[in-house]
């Protein structure tokens, strides 16, 4: 099949069906980097945050092997290798986590800028302190994600950086000359008796944010409802775990309790590990990198806690949680409760009742419901 990025394909398709797999900043960063990608050699290349594939795989088609990647969400890896094999570039690249294997020697870095400034900070320090002197990082995004501090943080790693064109509204910021660096460490803020850790990318950071301060009022000083659902056995799973701040409450509050705690993004993933270690319970918090709950079987579930995202990438959009209330009905045994706290506004109950079961409010307050689902 002849190699196009317009037949780039999202993983899965339903995860956000208004956005494309390819975009004028894909294009823009290719073009900007391609005298430096003809020179990095076998090897020598890395790409960061590429979305579904169009970054690494615009490389291989202009001859580049050993690409080393890192895509923080589960489905931007599974898009990647999808459409690798669609395209006959599978044996081009090899995904990596966010370490200094990744970035190694490279003499070129590709990143999408992501969203948060500290994540922006971790990978700039990664990259300065591993990659080749001579490293060229070419960063870009759409300007309307773009601020000067993002000028600011590339700037504590690297002593020149310069400013591309615009194009069809997106940007590429390039920096050389690395300095000083260091591998990403998670920042730590202890919170109503839980030390939080969260690496750069991690959502609401080393907080707790609001919505999921609400549920976990709910669970430790409401009427608890572990007891009666654990007393069989079954699963308790963190779904969306972020940095596994209720797997680590649960877990805290219980102490005969294992709690699975799993999220598709890699950031999350090990900020939730680390969360667990700072409180003394990773013995009995289990974190998974999931897509939703895909390795977990069918009816093995007792009880979910949920605060289901509404983005994917910049883009807000509301059919994720749809999905994981799929999930968490197909995981969840009879009987079985999945508690969901959502911004009111969304009106997610009618979902909740359709998929999982009779739904009943827990609570709300000016912005926020936690519901608890049964299921049928």
């Amino acid at each position: 099949m002849t190699f196009s990025l317009d037949g780039l394909r999202r993983w899965p398709d339903v995860e956000a069906p208004d956005l494309v797999a390819t975009d004028a900043a894909d294009r823009l960063l290719l073009d900007e980097s391609a005298a430096a990608r003809a020179e990095a050699g076998v090897g020598g290349l890395a790409v960061i945050g590429d979305g579904y594939g169009a970054l690494t795989l615009g490389a291989a088609a202009d001859g580049g092997t050993g690409i080393r990647v890192h895509q923080d969400p589960l489905t931007g890896e599974r898009a990647l290798a999808a459409n690798a094999e669609r395209f006959g570039f599978a044996d081009t690249f090899s995904s990596l986590p966010l370490s200094p294997e990744l970035v190694r020697g490279a003499r070129v870095v590709l990143l999408r800028l992501p969203r948060s400034l500290e994540a922006l900070r971790d990978i700039a320090d990664l990259i300065a302190a591993h990659a080749a002197p001579e490293v060229v990082v070419f960063a870009g995004g759409r300007i309307k994600h773009m601020s000067l501090a993002m000028n600011e943080v590339l700037g504590e790693s690297f002593g020149r950086l310069d400013v591309s064109h615009a194009r069809q509204k997106s940007r590429v910021l390039v920096a050389r000359m690395p300095h000083g660096g260091g591998d990403p460490a998670p920042r730590q803020a202890t919170l109503d008796g839980i030390v939080v850790c969260a690496f750069g990318g991690a959502f609401a950071g080393a907080t707790i944010d609001i919505g999921t301060r609400f549920l976990l009022d709910q669970l430790v000083t409401g009427t608890d409802p572990l007891p009666r659902l654990t007393a069989e056995g079954g699963a308790v799973i963190d779904l969306a775990c972020g940095t596994g701040v209720i797997a680590t409450a649960l877990a805290l509050r219980h102490p005969d309790l294992h709690v699975l705690a799993t999220d598709q993004s890699a950031a999350a993933v090990a900020s939730a590990d680390a969360t667990a270690r700072a409180n003394g319970v990773e013995e009995r918090v289990e974190v998974v990198r999931d897509d939703m709950l895909g390795t977990q079987p069918d009816g093995s579930g007792s009880f979910i806690a949920l605060n289901p995202p509404f983005h994917s990438g910049a883009a807000v959009h509301e059919g994720i949680a749809p999905r994981m209330f799929a999930e968490a009905a197909r995981v969840l045994r009879p009987g079985g409760e999945l508690w969901t706290v959502w911004n009111s506004g969304l009106r997610y109950r009618p979902a909740l009742e359709r998929t999982v079961g009779p739904t009943r409010q827990i609570a709300r307050n000016a912005k926020f419901t936690v519901t608890a689902s049964t299921r049928r």
